[in-house]
């Protein structure tokens, strides 16, 4: 690394600080985090063996459901082990191209996960606002359409943050990041260069991505709650509803503390910076831990799924 200036040009390695302001208790928020983690790989990965294996649950809802079973892994995996090995071995220099590689591995399945939480409201709005066409518009080959739609939706847009940083931003104030992951914001704040456009970029990503998924979704449920409270029979509506409220459940959760967490990293200037990166923390492992125990209470056929699996060999 060459210095030059006080400032740091192109920097090899950096230092993830972990949580600033917490670094003397870190060490027991690491077991919260772990067991966080090992239930949603737990989770998730129970959900996606009873949607494999059941046949009566290879119905557009229960694939989209193992999509983001499987984008919940994948997302939590980017962070957990390089995390805990900063929490609890003190293992926090991590390569600069690494970085940005685990930075454009996270908000990619971050707007992955939106994308499918979009196309399972979509799912929904036509099961119960046309449900003569379900059937005849999601099928197998759309389901992998949009599968790959969301994918290369959320790579493509989220790989020109990787691109700004490493082509135009040279000079660096500092190589410690005041976090305990690759956060795009967080790298950006460590240039001595006008970083404006990528500012501008990421907020255009959050906005392209995330504010038309969560405009679309919320105007599919609002049809949605329209058509429901107008069907005839209370149990007809009750039923309905039913089949949404797991969904209505994630996306809640999903959201609120994407929004909470973006805009307190953004113009929370007053917020300690412990607050920023806690919330952050959680944003990517409260879904994916919450997620398949959302869907395992809320809905019957994965509970039976799970009956069956765990208690094939001692039927009752």
């Amino acid at each position: 690394m060459l210095k030059q200036n006080g400032t740091v040009f192109r920097p090899s390695v950096l230092t993830l600080i972990g949580i600033p302001g917490l670094e003397s208790v870190q060490v027991w928020i690491g077991i919260p985090f772990c067991t966080m983690y090992i239930i949603a790989l737990f989770g998730n990965s129970l959900l996606l063996v009873v949607i494999k294996t059941e046949h009566s649950l290879h119905e557009p809802m229960y694939i989209f459901l193992a999509m983001l079973g499987a984008t919940d892994i994948v997302l939590s995996t980017c962070i957990l082990p390089k995390m805990l090995g900063i929490f609890w071995f003190h293992l926090s220099k991590i390569y600069f191209d690494a970085c940005l590689l685990q930075m454009w591995l996270i908000h990619t399945f971050q707007a992955v996960e939106s994308g499918i939480l979009l196309a399972m409201a979509l799912d929904r709005y036509v099961a119960i606002c046309e449900p003569l066409r379900h059937a005849t518009i999601f099928t197998h080959q759309l389901l992998t359409q949009i599968g790959v739609g969301v994918t290369l939706r959320a790579g493509l847009l989220v790989a020109p943050c990787l691109i700004l940083i490493k082509c135009r931003l040279k000079f660096y104030r500092t190589t410690v990041v005041s976090h305990s992951y690759c956060e795009h914001m967080a790298i950006v704040k460590l240039a001595a260069e006008d970083v404006r456009i990528n500012k501008i970029y990421g907020l255009f990503v959050a906005f392209s991505i995330l504010g038309l998924d969560i405009i679309f979704i919320t105007l599919s449920y609002i049809r949605i709650f329209i058509t429901v409270f107008n069907l005839p029979q209370k149990e007809a509506r009750l039923k309905a509803f039913n089949t949404c409220i797991a969904h209505i459940l994630v996306f809640l959760e999903f959201y609120l503390l994407a929004f909470f967490s973006f805009f307190t990293h953004r113009f929370g200037f007053h917020v300690p910076s412990y607050i920023h990166i806690l919330l952050s923390n959680l944003y990517l492992l409260v879904p994916p831990l919450l997620n398949p125990i959302v869907y395992g209470v809320k809905t019957k056929q994965i509970r039976d799924g799970v009956s069956k699996i765990f208690y094939r060999k001692y039927p009752l």
